[in-house]
């Protein structure tokens, strides 16, 4: 028998590296699972709270759990004097997503917890996180705008008090709402990228500040984050619904990208863009221009038939396609889209931390140490002889 030999140079496709209880994606049917819920079902059904809950406590919560969760997260939302006074010093061109990274670093000098390794405190600093990320967010896009950070209205939920330390307007209803189940829909993704970074620096034994850090920063990548953005720019670069014939024909003729069509995992459309295709549609007709959205849907069906013509294979929507409609319909600033993810995402993120450290299938948590192959063939099958500076 040949001697099996691990699998190399595949970016650890179709490696399984860990166990997990929080989420799974069937990428061949379609489904997204949230501790044995699809996310398809708890969309527009739940609210984020409530999902965070059911990330980090196993189980759906009753009323009184949920009362206490929202009370926790309410009084964690104020970032700290210091904290904002450094944000001011940042240049105002700095990227969202470094000024976020940086806050998630410098937050852990406020916060004592960050010194304790148990699982009691890893939830602590949890709760802290998912409700100082929105605050971060938005204090910043106000500072960079020359605008004073506004103070958490405590009388508004998660979702809702986002959108009102951004611009400064209580959103109705039915905005929030939308905001909730986007956040919702974005709050766990399995073992993506930014998730493995964080249970990595987890495996360490590195506290949850260190572990998000690292998520923040895989997040920030253009192979990760920032594709919604990215099909933003796509649709006003089109502009209109007549040109998306010849902008499809022009991107495979030169061998292009279509941006939120494909996905590692998904070989069918991914089930959150069913979600987000709706509201991108109402929110145009409540702007009183569907432009956006009927350019996206044009789009999406003109490029799949070309594709399907040219490639002979399917390829599918993804989440990305339309949260971007929907944020830009919200008046959101497009560079602020994948700060948004991780608003939602930190709570996936701080859930796996918590797993990987405290509550893994195996006694002890693994130091992930992977193997790799050495190719510096730089003296041929031999090592380098060293030769002193003056011989060089």
């Amino acid at each position: 028998m040949d001697e099996l030999k691990p699998i190399q140079n595949t970016g650890l496709r179709g490696v399984s590296i860990a166990s997990t209880k929080i989420s799974d994606v069937d990428g061949a049917k379609g489904k997204l699972i949230y501790r044995g819920y699809l996310a398809k079902d708890l969309a527009g059904q739940v609210s984020f709270e409530e999902a965070v809950y059911l990330l980090l406590y196993e189980k759906l919560p009753d009323a009184d759990e949920l009362g206490e969760l929202k009370k926790q997260l309410i009084s964690q939302r104020a970032l700290p004097s210091e904290l904002i006074a450094a944000l001011a010093t940042r240049p105002k061109d700095a990227l969202p997503m470094d000024i976020l990274q940086a806050a998630v670093a410098m937050a852990a000098h406020h916060d004592p917890n960050a010194k304790i390794h148990s699982r009691e405190a890893a939830s602590r600093i949890a709760i802290n996180l998912i409700a100082k990320f929105p605050t971060i967010v938005a204090a910043w896009d106000r500072i960079r705008n020359n605008k004073e950070p506004l103070e958490p209205n405590p009388d508004l939920d998660h979702a809702a008090n986002f959108l009102y330390m951004l611009n400064g307007v209580i959103p109705d209803d039915e905005i929030a709402g939308f905001f909730d189940t986007c956040l919702l829909l974005h709050a766990e993704h399995s073992f993506n990228a930014s998730t493995f970074a964080a249970r990595e620096v987890a495996s360490t034994k590195a506290h949850t500040y260190a572990s998000v850090a690292a998520g923040v920063g895989s997040l920030s990548g253009a192979l990760h984050g920032g594709a919604n953005t990215r099909v933003m720019e796509m649709l006003l670069k089109i502009g209109s619904v007549d040109k998306v014939e010849d902008y499809v024909k022009n991107i495979l003729a030169t061998g292009g990208v279509i941006m939120g069509l494909g996905h590692a995992v998904y070989q069918t459309d991914d089930p959150r863009a069913h979600i987000l295709a709706p509201m991108s549609k109402t929110l145009g007709e409540r702007a009183g221009d569907t432009k956006w959205y009927d350019l996206s849907v044009h789009l999406e069906e003109v490029a799949k038939q070309a594709f399907k013509e040219k490639k002979e294979r399917e390829i599918y929507v993804n989440v990305d396609f339309y949260s971007a409609t929907v944020y830009y319909y919200m008046g959101i600033p497009t560079d602020l889209f994948t700060p948004i993810f991780a608003i939602a995402r930190i709570a996936g993120w701080a859930a796996h931390v918590i797993e990987e450290q405290f509550a893994g299938a195996a006694p002890k948590p693994a130091l992930y140490r992977p193997e790799s192959d050495y190719v510096g063939d730089y003296c041929g099958p031999d090592e380098c002889v060293y030769v002193p500076m003056d011989e060089r």
